[in-house]
């Protein structure tokens, strides 16, 4: 009666049937389903990339041309480097280049810092609900249309109707002179910080967040125990294990740190030629190339040109990364 039970109790295996080159045919068949199904749900993404990132690579050959309509992209003559060298020797590239880096490491750096901050006030928020209505509330400018931004900013600056502003209105009220924003170029630069910040801080902060909640909590559990107070804890832990994702947040800002905020800037700016000396940037001025004069010839060797450098940045900062944070790497 017992071994009966036993012999009950104990698993069923049975034996694989077949001959070992039939169950290796029926294994190898398996993968291969799987392979074609994987590779049935990859497909459109593929297409997408071929159609829209692959194809248009072709058109990179009308920066090495003198480019004509009637004769189209692969009948125009060729004229070699001289779409780059027109762009380089012209008087405006160097102030281009430079408003282009300085504008974007300014963004870059003002964004990853106010998304890290934001991150960890949110984190401290004890309230479940006053915790998700801040998230929603520093999410939404990320949704706003750069026009938009640009009618916010027109108000506060030069008022509805173009004269005074809620920002003058708030200097007189102190004392100090106004200021007519949209003749000094001097701020700009600032101010369109602050616009980045207002517009992309709530965003990354959603991400340094979603990293937080991925700490152990016996880590500060442990902090806890020796007697860290919050603002330790988040100076001491939570900052430190934010170094992974803020690097490669960093790595990828670098990869574009050549291509400016075409949408805010130009919407904000416009063509306000009092401005461009602090504010114009690749990608305005490109735009405005190719509208004003139809120079497709150099507007598409200065976009080879951003992309070209674009790359090399990209690479030199996964290099830069590895060496002193190899953990932290994305290769």
């Amino acid at each position: 009666m017992s071994s009966t039970l036993k012999a009950r109790q104990e698993p069923q295996t049975r034996p694989p049937t077949g001959p070992p080159s039939r169950r290796r045919r029926r294994t190898r068949g398996s993968a291969a389903r799987k392979g074609w199904v994987v590779g049935l749900l990859a497909l459109p993404a593929v297409v997408f990339f071929l159609v829209f990132n692959y194809l248009p690579m072709a058109g990179l050959v009308v920066a090495f041309k003198e480019f004509d309509v009637n004769q189209g992209i692969f009948g125009s003559p060729w004229n070699g480097l001289e779409n780059f060298a027109y762009f380089l020797e012209s008087g405006d590239a160097a102030r281009i280049l430079f408003n282009t880096l300085f504008l974007n490491v300014l963004f870059l750096g003002a964004t990853l810092a106010a998304g890290i901050i934001l991150a960890i006030m949110l984190n401290e928020i004890r309230s479940t609900f006053f915790k998700r209505v801040s998230q929603s509330v520093v999410f939404f400018p990320y949704f706003v249309s750069p026009v938009v931004i640009s009618i916010i900013l027109q108000v506060l600056l030069a008022g509805a109707s173009g004269g005074g502003g809620a920002v003058n209105d708030a200097l007189t009220g102190f004392g100090l002179p106004s200021v007519d924003w949209y003749t000094e170029p001097g701020p700009w630069p600032w101010i369109l910080t602050v616009v980045k910040i207002w517009q992309l801080g709530g965003y990354l902060s959603v991400i340094f967040l979603a990293a937080i909640m991925g700490i152990p909590e016996e880590v500060y559990e442990a902090g806890m125990i020796d007697g860290a107070s919050r603002a330790q804890m988040a100076w001491r832990i939570t900052l430190p294990l934010l170094k992974p994702t803020a690097a490669v947040l960093l790595v990828l800002g670098v990869g574009r740190i050549f291509y400016g905020d075409f949408g805010t800037i130009y919407a904000i700016i416009g063509d306000n030629g009092t401005l461009f000396d602090n504010t114009d940037v690749i990608d305005t001025y490109v735009f405005r190339a190719l509208r004003q004069l139809g120079d497709f010839g150099t507007t598409a060797a200065i976009g080879l040109f951003q992309s070209v450098v674009g790359f090399i940045l990209v690479v030199i900062a996964v290099l830069i990364q590895r060496k002193y944070s190899k953990e932290t790497s994305i290769l």
